[in-house]
């Protein structure tokens, strides 16, 4: 099996952490960044239970920056 990294985001709504890959359309939530984390690899491990992860074609990213812009 070849192994894929992911990469995560992990923000703050309101009163709960919200945790996204940025590979996958595949997110979740939870009271601290780690609970937010740990049920994301939980969505991901059933997103994944009935696929070949061999053959899964996931977007190459090399390079993740973050910016803020601001609306005016």
């Amino acid at each position: 099996m070849k192994k894929q990294m992911l990469h995560t985001i992990v923000w703050k709504e309101d009163k709960l952490f919200v945790a996204k890959f940025l590979e996958l359309e595949l997110a979740s939530q939870g009271k601290t960044k780690n609970e937010a984390l740990k049920n994301l690899k939980e969505a991901l491990d059933l997103y994944l239970e009935d696929e070949n992860v061999n053959s899964l074609e996931l977007p190459s990213i090399e390079e993740v920056t973050t910016k803020t812009v601001s609306l005016n």
